[in-house]
């Protein structure tokens, strides 16, 4: 398992044989089963958790239960909620598996250390929060400006292995569509396979 992120990491960027060795004795190997909660609301975020294989949900829970999905995260993303994870304050969101799942995970002092510790693995996670963070800008302006047409391209080209692998209520969710739409849009673009073009996936969560 931690042989994959240490191939992930290689891939962006370069670390030092002593900074792998920190990464090793810092995280955690940890196993997940579909429909297992990582966090309920009013919990700390006290890790943040690299996917090594699996998906997970973000979500939080309107006043009647409705369930607005806030991120994803798949093969070679990092899941936690983040807000909570950096502040230490208790969490307003559920992280959800969406499948069994593999993960990397780093507790809070841990993962501090880290980054004081291993300048080059710093960098790596400084410029995947960047892209993150645009990433997520995107996709609000997306939701506020774009059609529904438009939104669904989108995250097929963003998440060209995820689209067919979760329930469609959190598609919607996620793109600010009720069901009914989004079974439109889908009719309409024919369910289209795994597009040609893929968007990087290089998100910080």
């Amino acid at each position: 398992m931690f042989a994959s992120f240490v191939e992930y990491l290689r891939e962006k960027g370069t670390l030092t044989t002593q900074e792998l060795e920190l990464l090793a004795n810092a995280s955690v190997q940890k196993r997940i089963r579909k429909n297992q909660y990582l966090l309920e609301e009013g919990e700390v975020s006290d890790y943040i958790g690299f996917v090594v294989k699996g998906s997970f949900c973000l979500f939080r829970l309107s006043a009647d239960g409705e369930e607005y999905v806030m991120r994803f995260a798949i093969e070679n993303w990092w899941i936690s909620d983040f807000t909570s994870f950096i502040s230490g304050q208790p969490s307003l969101c559920y992280i959800e598996a969406l499948e069994d799942s593999e993960l990397i995970r780093f507790t809070k002092e841990k993962w501090d250390s880290l980054l004081e510790a291993a300048p080059n693995f710093k960098q790596i996670i400084d410029n995947l929060t960047a892209r993150n963070f645009e990433a997520h800008q995107n996709r609000i302006y997306s939701n506020i400006s774009e059609s529904a047409e438009v939104r669904y391209e989108n995250f097929v080209q963003q998440y060209p292995t995820l689209y067919n692998r979760i329930p469609l209520y959190m598609i919607a969710s996620f793109l600010g569509l009720t069901r009914e739409t989004l079974s439109r849009v889908r009719k309409q673009t024919g369910k289209k396979n795994t597009p040609t073009i893929q968007v990087s996936n290089e998100h910080a969560g």
